[in-house]
C-alpha cells in the first residue's frame, strides 16, 4: 500500500519532484538529460519505493492530470508559434527544413522496416512511429500529442524508453551535426559568408533568446487570462470532437491553438510558455509513476528494438537532409542547423547555431524549429495511421 494515497498528498510529492528534477537538470553532469527526462525517473523510483500510487493502484489526480493538464499545456505551448515570422528564416533554411521532415518520415518507416513492426514494439509499435515522427519534425509536443492520442502516456515503460533512447541519440546526432559542417567544409567548402559587426550579432542573439526563453514576468491578470483560454480551448475542441468524430481531438486541439497563435492579441499574452512547461513537467511526474522499474531494467529486447529504431531513423533522416542538400549545393551549416530543428528542435538549433558561429542562422534555426512544432502532430498521425495498414 502506498504511503501518500490523498491527492493532495500525492500531488505536494509531483510538486517536490519537478523541483528537485529542475534543480539537477542545471549540475553539469546532468544537463545533457533534461528536466524532462530526470522527472520521469525520479517519480518512477517514489513510486516503486511505494511513496506515491503507481498504475496498478491509480488514484482519479492521475486521470485528472491525462485528461485536462496534458492537453492543455500541448494548446499553451502552440500558442507560441507565429507562424508569420517564417519569412524571417529564409527559403534555403525553410527548404532544407523540409528536406529533414522527408527525411524523418522515410527514416521511421525504415526503422519500423528493421525491427519488423509490431514484433520490435508489440501492438502500440504504430503509435511509436507517429511519437517519433512527431517529435523528429517538431519537440516533445507533438511526441506528447500523440502519446495521448494513441494512449501511450499510460504505458509508462515503454514511454520511459522511448524518452531515453530519444535523448541518448538526439545528444549524439547534436555532436554530429557540429562535426559534420567542419567535415564537409574542408572537402568540400560550400560555406555562405556573412559580415556581421559585433552589434548585429548581439542583437541576433537577443533576439533568438527570447523565442526559447522559459522566464517569463506575468501578474494575475495573466494567469486568468491564460487558464481561462486553456480551458476554452479544451472545450471548445471536445466539443467539436462530437459533431466530428472521425476527427481526432488533438488534431482539432492543435488546429485551434495554431489558428489563435497568429491573432496579435494572443502573441501578446506572456506566461504561456512558464504554464505550459510545468503542466508537461506534471503530466510527464504521472508518466513515472506508470512506469515500472524492475520490468523496464528486465526488458532488454525493447531497449534494442528502441535503439535500432531510432538510430535508422536518425540515419535516413541524415542521408535525405546532407544527400540532396549536397545535390543542390546547399550550405553544410544550414543544412545541420535545419537537421537540429528537426531532430532537437528549437532550442538545439539555436545551441549549434551558436557552437558554428553563425549568429546569422540564429532566428531561422529557431523559426523553424517553431515550424516543425506546427506541423508535428500533422506528420505523426499521418504516418501512424498509414504504419496501421502495413501488413507486417
Amino acid at each position: 500500500m502506498p504511503f501518500f494515497q490523498d491527492s493532495l498528498a500525492i500531488l505536494a510529492v509531483l510538486m517536490v519532484n519537478i523541483v528537485i528534477s529542475e534543480k539537477l537538470a542545471k549540475l553539469p553532469y546532468l544537463r545533457h538529460m533534461g528536466t524532462a527526462l530526470i522527472v520521469i525517473i525520479l517519480t518512477a523510483i517514489t513510486s516503486n519505493i511505494g511513496l506515491i500510487p503507481a498504475s496498478t493502484n491509480s488514484p482519479p489526480i492521475y486521470d485528472g492530470i491525462f485528461t485536462y493538464l496534458a492537453p492543455i499545456s500541448i494548446f499553451y505551448l502552440l500558442l507560441t508559434v507565429n507562424l508569420k515570422g517564417l519569412q524571417k528564416a529564409g527559403a534555403p533554411m525553410v527548404f532544407s527544413f523540409f528536406l529533414g521532415t522527408a527525411g524523418t518520415m522515410a527514416g521511421v518507416l525504415a526503422g519500423m522496416w528493421a525491427i519488423e513492426g509490431p514484433k520490435g514494439f508489440g501492438e502500440f509499435y504504430y503509435a511509436l512511429g507517429g511519437m517519433f515522427t512527431g517529435t523528429y519534425i517538431g519537440g516533445s509536443t507533438n511526441f506528447n500529442a500523440l502519446a495521448l492520442h494513441y494512449e501511450v502516456n499510460k504505458e509508462g515503460n515503454i514511454y520511459a524508453a522511448a524518452v531515453a533512447v530519444d535523448n541518448i541519440l538526439t545528444a549524439l546526432w547534436m555532436v554530429a551535426t557540429l562535426l559534420l559542417p567542419q567535415l564537409l567544409n574542408r572537402y568540400f567548402p560550400r560555406r555562405i559568408v556573412y559580415n556581421h559587426t559585433a552589434e548585429e550579432a548581439h542583437q541576433f542573439e537577443k533576439e533568438a533568446s527570447a523565442q526559447v526563453s522559459d522566464v517569463e514576468t506575468f501578474n494575475p491578470q495573466d494567469l486568468a487570462v491564460l487558464v481561462g483560454l486553456g480551458a476554452l480551448g479544451l472545450y471548445v475542441s471536445k466539443y467539436l470532437g462530437t459533431l466530428l468524430p472521425q476527427v481526432p481531438q488533438i488534431l482539432i486541439l492543435t488546429t485551434l491553438a495554431l489558428v489563435l497563435a497568429q491573432l496579435p492579441v494572443v502573441q501578446r499574452l506572456r506566461g504561456m510558455k512558464v504554464l505550459a512547461m510545468f503542466c508537461i513537467y506534471l503530466f510527464l511526474a504521472v508518466i513515472g509513476a506508470f512506469c515500472d522499474i524492475e520490468a523496464l531494467l528486465k526488458d532488454g529486447p525493447l531497449a534494442i528494438s528502441m535503439v535500432v529504431f531510432v538510430g535508422t531513423l536518425i540515419v535516413v533522416h541524415a542521408a535525405v537532409i546532407f544527400g540532396i542538400g549536397a545535390l543542390i549545393k546547399q550550405d553544410w551549416d544550414i543544412l545541420s542547423i535545419a537537421s537540429q530543428a528537426n531532430i532537437g528542435g528549437s532550442a538545439s538549433a539555436l545551441a549549434l547555431s551558436k557552437s558554428l558561429n553563425r549568429p546569422d542562422l540564429y532566428l531561422p534555426g529557431i523559426l523553424v524549429g517553431a515550424l516543425g512544432n506546427a506541423i508535428g502532430t500533422y506528420c505523426g498521425l499521418v504516418v501512424a495511421e498509414y504504419l496501421k495498414t502495413v501488413s507486417w
